[in-house]
């Protein structure tokens, strides 16, 4: 063994080494490598495209400074690149935990969908300054939005017990309350925004629940911001005037109210649905027909008007075409469960035909 050993140590090229001395020196080698691939990370896209060569230059010139995170994850969002912006975000966020930093990141975990992120990062927030109003009304959201509305409307309380005159939380607050069915809280949440501060969005979101429970009130509302609007150009109140009064089954006043939103921006599919509907309940299966129509020639990828297209067809006893309508209703959206069950009611007259 010892000359065996002794032969192929001789036949090394650094014959000084003994050959034990130099696997110990491979291996070492080897390992330091090996530990220095698993700390480096390779380079992301966006560290290797050429339009962002001079923010990249500056944050490997100064890798601690958060601004620079900050400023290449606000361009990332601005080109969509949520994903991407995402690590510079949160890179910002852990160099300097500020609230400038925080905003845009919860934001991005919004669009995300990184909900518990979301929350987990707006508590902190929250821990740094219990006293910023926006913080609170984002995290509220957050909550609410992640399935937790009991936690959202807590917030919601203590801010209001706070400060009884902060219209905006209780706008928010109504929202949610409308959200969860409570009409009856969140007209009287939406009642109190708008007396302290009348601005059309707090009137308007107060009207669209006075015309769902048939409240006249909602045509006060309504004509008080029309009258405000010297440059014409509100779609809202006519919208919602329409609606309080096909409610209340005055279809031809209904259709008049929706002809003033078509009227102003004739891109206004709802207009066209619900005038469509009001021509539908008066009987009238031709003018639906041709106003459901136009709200596809406007969207074609609204679900309701092929399906009130549909019921137009399936009244004027043309089920074929109603069918089709109501296919291509479901192929838009999968739950649409009015349509399938007008289809299945539809195939069962062709199976059993009625004489």
């Amino acid at each position: 063994m010892k000359a065996a050993w002794n032969d192929l140590n001789s036949r090394m090229p650094c014959r000084k080494y003994p050959l034990y001395l130099l696997l110990i020196m491979v291996l070492t080698y080897a390992a330091c490598k090996n530990k220095k691939n698993d700390t480096d990370k390779p380079a992301s896209a966006i560290e290797t495209n050429r339009f962002y060569q001079s923010l990249n230059d500056s944050i490997k010139k100064f890798p601690t400074d958060a601004s620079l995170y900050l400023r290449r994850a606000k361009r990332l969002t601005q080109e969509n690149a949520h994903e991407l912006a995402y690590d510079d975000f949160q890179k910002a966020w852990s160099l300097q935990p500020l609230i400038e930093n925080a905003l845009p990141y919860a934001a991005n975990l919004a669009i995300l969908g990184k909900h518990a992120d979301r929350i987990a990062l707006l508590e902190k927030v929250n821990h740094l300054d219990s006293t910023n109003a926006q913080i609170r009304r984002l995290l509220a959201e957050a909550y609410a939005e992640f399935g937790k509305p009991e936690q959202a409307l807590h917030i919601y309380d203590d801010m209001i017990a706070k400060d009884s005159l902060d219209p905006e939380t209780l706008y928010e607050k109504a929202l949610l309350l409308e959200q969860l069915k409570d009409t009856t809280r969140a007209i009287a949440a939406l009642q109190k925004a708008y007396t302290i501060q009348s601005v059309d969005t707090y009137g308007l979101e107060l009207a669209h629940l006075y015309a769902e429970q048939k409240n006249p009130k909602a045509l006060e509302i309504c004509n008080f911001i029309l009258r405000q609007d010297s440059a014409f150009i509100l779609i809202d109140p006519f919208f919602i005037k329409g609606i309080y009064f096909a409610n209340m089954k005055l279809y031809p006043k209904a259709i008049a109210q929706f002809d003033s939103c078509i009227l102003r921006d004739w891109k206004t599919t709802d207009a066209y649905l619900e005038k469509g509907r009001a021509y539908f309940h008066m009987g009238n299966f031709g003018e639906a027909l041709k106003t459901f129509n136009m709200a596809i020639a406007v969207s074609n990828t609204d679900p309701d008007a092929y399906y009130w297209l549909g019921r137009s067809y399936e009244a004027q006893h043309n089920k074929v075409d109603a069918m089709n309508n109501y296919r291509k209703a479901i192929s838009l959206d999968q739950n649409f469960i009015e349509a399938k069950e007008r289809m299945d009611l539809l195939d069962r007259e062709f199976v059993h035909p009625s004489h």
